[in-house]
């Protein structure tokens, strides 16, 4: 996997269109817009649990999480 910056675009990631689409409408445009988001965040913006879900499991395969977390890699 590429190595990602925080200001490289949401799309990055691998997130399907339609939650690219609603985090844009919502002024999070970069990987640094969505790390610094908590799940209550998504929610508010009308993201489901499931969406939620799978945001997070995307960010972790990129080595960070939500609420600005990063991990090692191995």
């Amino acid at each position: 996997m590429n190595k990602l910056s925080v200001s490289d675009c949401i799309s990055k990631i691998g997130l399907e269109t339609e939650m690219c689409e609603t985090l844009a409408k919502n002024d999070v445009l970069n990987i640094g817009d969505l790390w610094s988001l908590k799940r209550n965040d998504l929610k508010k913006i009308g993201l489901s649990s499931t969406e939620i879900k799978h945001i997070k499991i995307k960010m972790q395969l990129h080595s960070i999480d939500l609420n600005k977390k990063k991990y090692g890699k191995n």
